[in-house]
């Protein structure tokens, strides 16, 4: 189902302590900006995550990055950056509580909510 929260943007994943786009993710970015251009009034922001490894202030500033790195790639494929503000929750707010690889891969992710 759908979040309409998202809109049309699919959330994008990072590697371990990494905050440039993956190959996976810049197909995810392509696709976010596609539906950005189609969508013209809409302001998002970009949601930066972390998995729990790492102290609270670093991944703070790693969620930061993560969120950056997209802003910015949506700005290299033409989106507005007037229309993107950028947020960073670290560890705080996990999508999978749970310990294992599988679970830190689903948290290390860069989300978008649409604010407009």
């Amino acid at each position: 189902a759908m979040d309409p929260n998202r809109g049309g943007m699919q959330t994008v994943y990072f590697a371990y302590n990494k905050a440039e786009l993956t190959v996976e993710g810049k197909a995810a970015m392509q696709a976010n900006a596609t539906w950005l251009r189609a969508n013209r009034a809409v302001k998002i922001t970009v949601v930066g995550h972390c998995d729990v490894r790492g102290s609270t202030e670093y991944n703070l500033a790693l969620g930061e990055k993560r969120a950056q790195s997209a802003r910015k790639y949506l700005i290299e494929l033409g989106i507005s950056r007037e229309r993107m503000k950028v947020i960073s929750y670290g560890e705080e707010q996990p999508a999978d509580y749970g310990e294992t690889t599988e679970a830190h891969s689903k948290n290390r992710r860069a989300e978008f909510r649409v604010t407009q």
